[in-house]
């Protein structure tokens, strides 16, 4: 879980950084980057929620 909570600020990071180049540069590139970064963290969180929901609610015969 730790590891989780380490990427996720790495994550938050690197998108406000990719947001503070754009507007210090004015070139696209780097909102691209961020936005890109941003979107793909979500999806990956939310697959990460999904399992986390799923683990809780399915009842495996053991």
């Amino acid at each position: 879980m730790w590891l989780l909570r380490l990427l996720a600020v790495l994550t938050l990071i690197s998108v406000a950084v990719g947001v503070v180049s754009f507007l210090l540069t004015r070139d696209s590139r780097y909102l691209q980057f961020a936005w890109r970064l941003f979107r793909y963290a979500l999806i990956v969180a939310m697959l990460v929620f999904a399992l986390l929901i799923l683990e809780r609610v399915a009842v495996i015969p053991v």
